[in-house]
């Protein structure tokens, strides 16, 4: 696994019609829980939403406050989306008059340490899970855990690891162009950056923005990390990718070893002193998954089964969608990710990874400015121009998505793409400025308060048959019940299952 073809070892002659139709796919939302005047609801996940620990569906990200929605595993968009309509519908009928935020940018906050950290209960593995956010935010303050994002979890029948590698690469080398397309967080609350420093304008008092940001939540106020910055993973094998995260799990890391396990009243403030905590701390806007068993690590996982799907991480929230994403998005993003396994896929080198964080930082800030260019090679182009190359070039794949699910919705897909390419003021960035500015005197907690709203009231709306809510009570009655046989079941301390977990033995694969 460790040698990497420059060649596809897939071509658009391998897709026959029942291999695309056997593509898979779930969606993993975030948002925060708000009250109606815009600030952090600081209540308890919400006791008829069930176990945030165990809950297969609905449970919680970073925050107690922040809510995350899981589908199951589609076959279509459309069933999908169907079944993350349901799981809104649920929830907000549990949350009384809280709003879930409907932007990745976070409402008005609170100070830092009166952001709720996630509680999961008092069992080993739910403790765990607290004491891993204690360390997120001693190494990166809580605010930075209140983005919210969508994950889209992709697979392909008979895709190798190798394959899934190539296609990890050129989605990173074409990453930009899902920042343009999609990114929706031109804003943000100036409580977000109080007391930070940061290259942000004031539009108001109380918004921040840059004039042609696509994505601020993936810029360098987002999800970034210094001391990942020294982290030059490389995706050219399965083999190289495991060997760098096993480093950065299991050394020690000088700055957080000075944070140490444990304070001196014994409380914990984090579940190890590496450079990573868990394999979930690595940020990154793709990752190569695979479903772990009960109380296995997911790099062993990977090492021992190898990749089974790809997690992509970069989509904002859209504002405008009441789930937050459409179906006309995720139909070009399994084009587009056909195109990024179909395509020749060089290696990577450490000068390649480097220039890749500059494009997609740029594209961040400033993906609207007219003539902006970016780094392919030893040369640079128009994002735009690059852009079209890349929709152009799925032509062929959108024609054979749709020729396998009888519709045309995937060429359409690609046909918004580039007219969002040609017109930048349709792209959902600046529409968030423009709908800030015509109605909300460039607000921009008035204008996702507004939005938060009328998403509330619409999805409350929406036809929801008694079977439907009687299931999601029993699944949620049953999370609680599931909670509990976990806690019961613990038979050691703490310290002892903490040290278990994270010592590097859980890692490996016996050979």
């Amino acid at each position: 696994m460790t040698n990497t073809p420059t060649a596809p070892s897939l071509t658009l002659a391998d897709l026959h019609p029942e291999r695309l139709q056997g593509m898979r796919r779930g969606i993993e939302k975030e948002s925060l829980r708000a009250l109606p005047g815009g600030g952090l609801a600081l209540t308890p996940h919400p006791a008829a939403l069930g176990s945030a620990l165990t809950h297969p569906h609905i449970t919680t990200d970073y925050s107690e406050s922040q809510l995350e929605l899981i589908t199951g595993v589609h076959a279509t968009v459309e069933t999908c989306l169907e079944e993350l309509t349901q799981i809104h519908q649920y929830t907000f009928r549990a949350l009384g008059e809280e709003l879930m935020w409907v932007s990745s940018m976070p409402c008005n906050l609170p100070t830092d340490e009166n952001i709720p950290i996630g509680r999961y209960g008092s069992s080993n593995v739910g403790r765990a899970k607290s004491v891993y956010r204690m360390g997120l935010a001693n190494r990166y303050g809580r605010r930075m855990q209140t983005i919210s994002g969508i994950h889209y979890n992709w697979s392909l029948p008979g895709v190798s690891s190798q394959q899934y590698f190539g296609l990890i690469r050129n989605f990173r080398r074409h990453a930009f162009l899902l920042l343009y397309l999609f990114g929706a967080s031109p804003a943000m609350c100036r409580s977000f950056v109080e007391g930070r420093p940061h290259q942000l304008e004031a539009l108001t008092p109380h918004t921040m923005y840059t004039p042609h940001a696509t994505s601020l939540r993936m810029g360098r106020l987002g999800y970034q990390s210094d001391a990942q910055a020294s982290l030059a993973v490389s995706y050219n094998s399965l083999d190289g990718y495991a060997a760098s995260l096993h480093e950065a799990l299991t050394k020690p890391y000088p700055a957080y070893e000075m944070v140490g396990i444990q304070n001196p009243g014994g409380d914990y403030n984090q579940l190890a002193t590496s450079l990573l905590q868990i394999e979930n701390e690595f940020y990154g806007t793709i990752r190569p998954k695979r479903v772990i068993r009960p109380g296995e690590r997911p790099l062993h996982a990977l090492r021992e089964r190898g990749v089974e799907y790809v997690e992509v991480r970069l989509l904002d929230l859209d504002p405008f969608v009441p789930v937050g994403i459409k179906a006309q998005t995720l139909r070009f993003i399994d084009v587009f990710l056909l195109h990024c396994l179909l395509t020749d896929s060089p290696p990577d080198s450490p000068a390649e990874i480097v220039a890749l964080g500059r494009n997609q930082h740029k594209t961040a800030a400033y993906g609207r400015q007219p003539g902006l260019l970016l780094e392919r090679g030893d040369h640079e182009v128009s994002l735009t121009e690059w852009g079209s190359e890349l929709v152009a070039a799925c032509a062929p794949l959108a024609q054979a998505m749709d020729a396998a699910l009888g519709t045309a919705e995937h060429s359409l897909a690609l046909q918004a793409a580039q007219t969002l390419l040609q017109d930048p003021a349709l792209l959902p960035s600046a529409r968030v400025l423009a709908a800030m500015a015509q109605d909300h005197d460039n607000s921009y907690t008035a204008f996702v308060q507004e939005r938060s709203a009328k998403t509330r009231i619409k999805l409350l709306g929406l036809p929801y048959g008694a079977g439907l809510n009687t299931r999601l009570e029993a699944m949620a009655k049953r999370s609680v019940a599931d909670q509990a046989a976990v806690e019961a079941a613990d038979t050691v301390p703490f310290e002892t299952f903490r040290q278990g977990y994270v010592s590097a033995a859980g890692l490996t694969v016996a050979g």
